[in-house]
């Protein structure tokens, strides 16, 4: 019997469970200001109610984004972390390749988009041919999407030139650790920096104090 954890934080917190490659359990958060209160805890009580320690998981499947930076680092350090200590297999994939799959799962059949939430007014995307990635996430303003179908939880959030499919995708933690995705290099898909940045005078006077 082989268990998979998957873990994603590109939108709140997303948590899920596959037994030989089955879905078998899920949990999810919407609010990014309680990634860092609610991963660990939310894992430990998903694998308590299946009686698993972390050291019975086969694999854990970590998604890559595209995201922001400090919610999108939580649920990467955690996830490669929780790999590292307990010897596990670590897999990092894209989220947007998790979704354009629910999509494709779902009868889209034409070229499509993927888009998610990514604030200030902008959207993070992919465009998929068969369900098939065919360049790397982008952030940009929606009308700037292709004029392609759009599908994700971005979709409908401001206008696009393209049509908006009825299917509405999620992004299910279960069905990200039940289904072979692509593989992505283990880098954060951040696509631009931290929306928090150190003022330049503070960190000249920091500079300053360290050189005493």
């Amino acid at each position: 019997m082989s268990w998979t954890l998957a873990v994603d934080t590109s939108t709140g917190v997303r948590i899920g469970l596959a037994r030989d490659g089955v879905p078998v359990d899920r949990w999810g958060s919407e609010d990014p200001r309680r990634q860092v209160e609610d991963l660990a805890p939310a894992i430990g009580e998903l694998l308590q109610r299946h009686q698993l320690a972390v050291a019975d998981l086969a694999r854990i499947v970590v998604g890559m984004g595209p995201g922001p930076f400090t919610g999108l680092r939580v649920g990467i350090v955690t996830a490669w972390t929780l790999a590292r200590v307990n010897g596990i297999t670590a897999a990092a994939v894209c989220s947007l390749d998790v979704l354009a799959a629910q999509a494709v799962a779902a009868g889209i059949t034409e070229d499509f988009v993927v888009a998610i939430d990514a604030r200030r007014k902008e959207l993070y995307w992919a465009s998929y041919a068969a369900g098939v990635r065919q360049a790397q996430p982008q952030v940009s303003a929606a009308a700037e999407l292709p004029p392609l179908t759009v599908v994700g939880p971005g979709a409908r959030l401001h206008p696009v030139p393209g049509p908006v499919s009825d299917v509405a995708p999620d992004l299910d933690a279960a069905l990200m650790a039940a289904t072979e995705l692509p593989e992505v290099p283990a880098e954060p898909m951040y696509l631009r920096p931290p929306d928090a940045v150190v003022p330049t005078g503070r960190k000249s006077a920091l500079t300053a104090l360290r050189r005493r």
